[in-house]
C-alpha cells in the first residue's frame, strides 16, 4: 500500500516528511488552495528530497505550458490533474510525465467519468466531490468502488485518517495501490503532523505484513 502525502507548503515540514518512509509527496500548484505550494522550495532544495520519494505536482485546469514549466523547475515525477482536464489533455502530458487523474466522487453516476480516462492516465485517484477541488477532509462512500471494473491502478483519497486504515485494509479492491492523505494529518493547512504520519506508516506496514 503506497502512501502519498499531499498539500505540503512549508520548507522545514517538507524536509521533515521527506525523512519518513513515504512513497509520494504532493505539491499543490492551484492558487485557489490554502495549501498552494507558492515556491516553498528552491530548485536546489527540491533536489534534497530523496529520489525514492516521488514528487507529484497537483494542478487544476492549468495550461500545458505552465504544467511543463513546473515539471522542469521542480523535477516532478508525476502530475495529478484535479480539474476538468479532458483525456486529450492528459494524453499530451503523458508524453512527458506519469499522470494521475482525479475522479471526483459523489455517487455512482460520477464514477462513469473514469471510463474516459482508462487509456489517458497512468493512475486514477478517487476523491470526494467538492467545489474546492479536494482538501475537505470529507469521505465519500468507498463501497461505491466495489465491483467496478477499474483496470487502472488507483489511489483512494478524501478524509483518509488513522481511523480509516482498518477499513481500507478490508476493501480488497483490485488495482487499489495506495492512499492519499492530506487534511486529517495537518497542524494547519500546508503543514503536516509528522508524528501522525509516522503512526500512519506503522499502521500501513503492519497491515501490509499481515496480508
Amino acid at each position: 500500500m503506497l502512501v502519498k502525502v499531499c498539500g505540503l507548503n512549508n520548507r522545514e515540514n517538507i524536509m521533515a516528511v521527506s525523512k519518513l518512509e513515504v512513497d509520494l509527496i504532493g505539491f499543490i500548484f492551484y492558487k485557489g488552495s490554502p495549501r498552494y505550494f507558492n515556491k516553498a522550495l528552491s530548485f536546489d532544495e527540491v533536489r534534497e528530497i530523496p529520489k525514492r520519494i516521488k514528487k507529484v505536482g497537483v494542478f487544476v485546469n492549468e495550461t500545458i505550458y505552465n504544467v511543463l514549466n513546473a515539471i522542469a523547475h521542480y523535477d516532478l515525477d508525476l502530475v495529478q490533474l484535479h480539474g476538468n482536464e479532458n483525456p486529450e489533455y492528459c494524453k499530451e502530458l503523458m508524453q512527458y510525465v506519469k499522470v494521475i487523474k482525479t475522479i471526483s466522487v459523489k455517487d455512482n453516476t460520477s464514477l462513469l467519468e473514469m471510463k474516459k480516462y482508462s487509456q489517458a492516465c497512468n493512475y486514477l485517484l478517487f476523491d470526494t466531490s467538492s467545489p474546492t477541488y479536494g482538501g475537505t477532509g470529507q469521505t465519500f462512500n468507498w463501497q461505491l468502488l466495489k465491483d467496478k471494473e477499474i483496470d487502472t491502478p488507483f489511489f483512494i483519497s478524501g478524509g483518509v485518517s488513522l481511523d480509516s486504515i482498518q477499513e481500507i485494509k478490508d476493501l480488497k479492491f483490485k488495482n487499489l495501490i495506495g492512499i492519499d492523505v492530506n487534511s486529517k494529518f495537518e497542524i494547519k493547512p500546508g503543514q503536516k503532523d509528522v508524528n501522525k504520519i509516522q503512526q500512519l506508516l506503522k499502521e500501513i506496514n503492519y497491515a501490509n505484513s499481515n496480508n
